[in-house]
Parts: structure tokens; C-alpha cells; sequence
């Protein structure tokens, strides 16, 4: 994920003062903080908490922090400090120095494991209630052997398919081949982002070929290259590298400018990619699950990795009882259903999903559909830069030589332990 160091903006807000900055590998003298003094109390409890979110998420966690400090105003004198984290980075960063880490932070369920291992989640105390509340799947995500290390706060991350209806029925987008079809006929194109592991594992879900972490925590199993199951790794190749010639097809990262433009019809996303899409198609947008390909003779649906993300809280935090109050609060239900409006994401909690406005989001719908055909994310570091090749190679056709060969090489360094 790009790194980025914002320009902090200093404001006036009637609890108190917000500024904003980002954290990574470098940070700005910036920061975001909401307070609130409590004038009716000489002896309140001073408490200053720290959350690492998004910088996307600064609206949002600007208004939460406001509510959850003036329903606590009578109890303590809160000063919350969002600081920006893209989630991708949170496990480096908080693993790195968890003494410097946030005393709230969100992250995903394909880091939570490796963050509780290295001691920097605090278990919930009150995980059965946290439990219920939410999906089933988005609370054993953020469990570790048998403990509740988070509080789940989205159901949404995976992708699914976006489409111009002016171009393409309901009908068409059940097959990938029809949708390539309409999109060369008329000068248009299909696009996806074959350079990233992440959307290359949807030919390869369905199809009985696996890939995932070990035991160990670190290195990969492997099968896409295998000659013995019913639909053969090389079978996945020459379908993937027939698409890639297909006039309709783009692999792309950058689908929202094909869009602007004009030139694609359809691309694989997620909700993050809801807004500008739904702003540029208009009356004609669309959002349904994945299609089917054909795969030597074989209709697969194409899957998707699904995830969670969470907010977990720093055991070394100096005010750790207020910072599970503080991101218990943020993932309730009106939370939650807060973040939907203003962010777009689809809520873990039950009673969320079942309000109106996130049954009315066609994006919310495709994905959780498309749920169907999903599995979480656990793999290895080595998985990414070999299957970025890969994906590479088959949408410019540029494998030299004997294509099994060439996934026995690309299979036995996703599956090495040796760091690339």
C-alpha cells in the first residue's frame, strides 16, 4: 500500500481542537485530537487516548470521539488523538515499537494472529457479549486460539463486480466470457488488476488448487501448478492467458479512470470504490457478485479472499480500561451503522446489516453475496511478489517457454523460506 504524509489542517471544534497528520514509516508534527474538559468536576480523571484509523476515517472518528467524550464528560476529561494508519501497515508499525503504539488501533483479520502472538493485543473481557452482537465469522476472525483479541467493525472486505448498465444486463454478468464479449463489441473494456495476488486468487478459489499459510505462521502451501486434480494449474494458465488477449479485457489498477473516461464497462472492486462509481455510471450503475469463466470446458464461479477489520487495543496502553470502553464504543451498532453512512462500509454487527439504508447499498449486497464463495486471507509474505509476476505474465502472454516449468518455479517461491 502507498505510503503517504499528509498536510496537517488545525480547526476549531466546540469540544475542543482537531489536527490532523499520518503515521507510517515517517510521521508529521500533526495529529488529530478531540477533547473535552469536564468544568463541573475539579477532581476529574485526566485521560488522553491515542487511535490509529485511516486517514479516511478522520470525519468519522473526529464525530465518535466528540460523542464518546461528552456521554463520558461526568466521569473523566477525555483528549482522543487520531493519528492516520493505513490498516496494511498497523502490524509493522505496532510490532516495531508497541510502547510508541496507539493505545486503540484498526486493523485486519489477516494481521490480528501475528499482532496477539507478538503481545500486542489485549484479550476482551467481554467477548461473549461482543460475540453475539456480531457475524459469526467476523468474531472468529478476530479470535486466536479460543481468545477474543478485538471488536469486529466491518464485514466487507473483499471484492465483487461493478457494471455499466447501458452496456450489460443482469444476464451478461453471470459469465465473464459474455461480459468480454459486449465489452469488445463495443470498443470497451473489463478491467482487473492482475498484478496483485490478492484479485489473482479469484481463478483459482473454486477450483479445487489451494494456496495458504502453514502452521509455522510464515511459509505457504502451494497446488496451482498441480497435474493431478480435476482442473489442472496449467488448465487455470492458458483460461487466464485467453482472457488477456481478449480486446475487452484491461488489467489495470486504474479502473476508476477508465471509468471517468468512458472506456470500462465493467472491473472487479470493492465498497471502498462504491461513490465514484456509482457518481460516474449514474442512473446505468450497477454492482452484482462474480462471474463464472470457463476453464478447459469447466464453468467456475471466481471467488474472492473476504475479511474483517477490526480495532484491537494496546496492552501497554497508560489508560487501558478507557481504551476498551473507547473501541467497544466505536464498533456498537449505532457505530457502526455511523461508519456505513459515512464511510460505506458494511457492518459486522447483526443488527446493523438489517437496517434499511445497508440493504438499500447494491455494493454491501454483492459482497456479502459473493460471501458465498470466499475464504479469509491467511498466507505467507512470499505469496506476493511471485504471484504479482504471475498474473503479469499471463495478462501480457509473456510466459517464454515450457508453461509448466514455469508454475513449478513460480509455485516453489511462493512456497520458499527464504525472504524475496
Amino acid at each position: 500500500m502507498r505510503k503517504r504524509v499528509l498536510a496537517g489542517i488545525l480547526a476549531v471544534i466546540m469540544a475542543g481542537s482537531i489536527m490532523t497528520g499520518c503515521a507510517g514509516t515517517k510521521k508529521t508534527e500533526n495529529k488529530s485530537s478531540v477533547s473535552g474538559e469536564n468544568k463541573n468536576k475539579s477532581t476529574s480523571e485526566k485521560v488522553e487516548l491515542t487511535i490509529w484509523a485511516g486517514k479516511e476515517d478522520r470525519d468519522y472518528i473526529k464525530t465518535v470521539s466528540e460523542n464518546f467524550i461528552s456521554e463520558h464528560k461526568s466521569e473523566a476529561d477525555i483528549t482522543i488523538k487520531h493519528t492516520d494508519m493505513v490498516e496494511g501497515e498497523c502490524r509493522s508499525n505496532l510490532l516495531g515499537d508497541v510502547l510508541k503504539g496507539a493505545d486503540v488501533y484498526t486493523t485486519t483479520d489477516g494481521d490480528i494472529s501475528a499482532i496477539a502472538a507478538g503481545g500486542a493485543a489485549d484479550p476482551i473481557e467481554d467477548a461473549e457479549t461482543v460475540k453475539a452482537e456480531n457475524l459469526e465469522d467476523a468474531s472468529n476472525a478476530v479470535t486466536v486460539n479460543n481468545t477474543m483479541y478485538g471488536y469486529p467493525i466491518t464485514a466487507d472486505n473483499g471484492y465483487f463486480l461493478y457494471y455499466n448498465k447501458k452496456y450489460l444486463n443482469s444476464n451478461d454478468v453471470k459469465s465473464l466470457e459474455k461480459i468480454l464479449s459486449v465489452a469488445a463489441k463495443n470498443n470497451k473494456k473489463f478491467a482487473m488488476d492482475w498484478t496483485a495476488g490478492w484479485y489473482l486468487y479469484s481463478f483459482y478459489g473454486q477450483t479445487g488448487l489451494k494456496v495458504g499459510l502453514n502452521r509455522d505462521g510464515v511459509t505457504n502451501y502451494c497446488d496451482w501448478n498441480s497435474k493431478n486434480k480435476s482442473i489442472k494449474g496449467i488448465d487455470v494458465a492458458n483460461a487466464l492467458i485467453k482472457i488477456g488477449k481478449n480486446k475487452g479485457f484491461e488489467n489495470t489498477a486504474d479502473w476508476l479512470g477508465g471509468i471517468k473516461k468512458g472506456k470500462v464497462i465493467a472491473c472487479v472492486s470493492g465498497v471502498w470504490d462504491e461513490a465514484a462509481i456509482k457518481k460516474m455510471y449514474g442512473k446505468n450503475y450497477a454492482a452484482t457478485k462474480l462471474p463464472t469463466y470457463n476453464c478447459n470446458g469447466k464453468k467456475v464461479q471466481m471467488s474472492t479472499y473476504f475479511g474483517y477489520k477490526m480495532l484491537g487495543v494496546n496492552p501497554y496502553s497508560k489508560n487501558k480500561e478507557w481504551a476498551h470502553k473507547f473501541a467497544r464504543y466505536i464498533s456498537n451498532e449505532e457505530n457502526q451503522k455511523l461508519r456505513f453512512e459515512m464511510r460505506g462500509q458494511g457492518p459486522s454487527n447483526i443488527n446493523a446489516g438489517k437496517s434499511d439504508e445497508v440493504k438499500k447499498s447494491q455494493a454491501v449486497q454483492a459482497i456479502l453475496e459473493q460471501s458465498k464463495w470466499s475464504e479469509l486471507q491467511r498466507l505467507g509474505g512470499n505469496f506476493w511478489t511471485p504471484t504479482s509476476k504471475l498474473g503479469t505474465a499471463f495478462a501480457n502472454d509473456s510466459v517464454k517457454g515450457d508453461l509448466q516449468k514455469y508454475l513449478d518455479k513460480t509455485v516453489a517461491q511462493i512456497k520458499t523460506s527464504v525472504v524475496q
